[in-house]
């Protein structure tokens, strides 16, 4: 039996999940992939040239912070180290540090750019060999296996590459999200131990899942409706 990292429990499913807030915030791109790149870098848009990066598989975990984790998980698609070294780089003119993520629903997140080096990092567009659904990121995501679920970003809108380190939470909420959240030292929060944060997580995870298993059906339904009305 695969032993599991500090405070987590296997889970028999893989539910749509996240901050509440975002129970009813959906992408408005779910098939063409298409994402822009910025911050210390001149912008510009990425789509078709993933196709000239090679394509890999990958079987990983994934482990969310609230204390569940969904294991032997069957990725398709780029990785993060090949993005940046051919289609990043050569428009770099400053050592790149920090790297701010951003999704179509408005979330976002960051990590440096040495933990979205690893070789396991995917910018992943398949799951189980099948394209990327609402719930699980489509059209693309990132799978960071070694850091909580909140760094996989789903939905990817924006890829900002930066020289120096930025504030990207702000608020009372910020104190959950952790510079890397590594898993392996359960940084679950930016303060207090994560031990302390297994116990106020997990209370919420039923609720949470049932929220935004509500959500996604309510709008995959009025999806239907509209498309059998313009039909």
């Amino acid at each position: 039996m695969k032993a599991l990292p500090p405070g987590q429990k296997e889970s028999d499913i893989f539910p749509r999940f996240g901050l509440p807030k975002y129970a009813n915030r959906f992408p408005k791109e779910l098939k063409k992939i298409r994402f822009s790149i910025g911050g210390d870098v001149e912008d510009f848009k990425i789509s078709e040239d993933l196709n000239s990066l090679p394509r890999v598989n990958q079987i990983s975990d994934f482990h969310c912070v609230t204390t569940w984790s969904k294991l032997n998980l069957n990725w398709s698609g780029y990785k993060f180290n090949d993005l940046y070294r051919t289609l990043v780089l050569p428009k770099v003119k400053n050592e790149i540090t920090f790297v701010v993520l951003k999704a179509q629903d408005g979330y976002k997140t960051s990590l440096p750019l040495q933990d979205l080096m690893n070789q396991n990092v995917l910018l992943a567009d398949q799951l189980d060999n099948q394209p990327l659904n609402l719930e699980h990121g489509a059209p693309i995501r990132i799978i960071a296996p070694d850091h909580y679920g909140y760094k996989n970003i789903k939905h990817i809108d924006r890829i900002d590459f930066y020289t120096k380190k930025q504030i990207v939470k702000q608020g009372f909420l910020s104190f959950m999200d952790h510079p890397r959240a590594r898993v392996a030292y359960e940084e679950r929060a930016s303060k207090g131990p994560g031990i302390l944060f297994r116990w106020l997580y997990k209370f919420g995870i039923n609720g949470t899942i049932r929220d935004f298993e509500e959500a996604a059906n309510e709008y995959k339904a009025k999806l239907q409706s509209t498309s059998k009305k313009s039909s």
